[in-house]
């Protein structure tokens, strides 16, 4: 996955001593990346909501906001 500067999205947080300091769901200690993990193992949104300590609004905040960051950058022939 790209790096994004997740520090432009209210959704989440990076506090040093949390987790290492990665990028964690506003007040949780889940990570932004189990999201990405989980839709890419075939789990629907609902679904990560019924297993972890998110709401589909956070989950759709934190893609919303990767979709958008995404757009804005160039393609890059592979």
């Amino acid at each position: 996955m790209a790096a994004l500067d997740w520090s432009q999205c209210p959704a989440v947080e990076s506090v040093p001593g949390k987790l290492s300091g990665a990028w964690v769901f506003r007040g949780t200690r889940m990570p932004v990346e189990t999201v990405f993990l989980n839709l890419e193992a075939g789990m629907s949104v609902e679904e990560i909501t019924e297993v972890f300590d998110v709401t589909a609004d956070e989950v759709r905040a934190v893609l919303q906001f990767a979709v958008a960051s995404l757009a804005t950058r160039p393609l890059v022939a592979a």
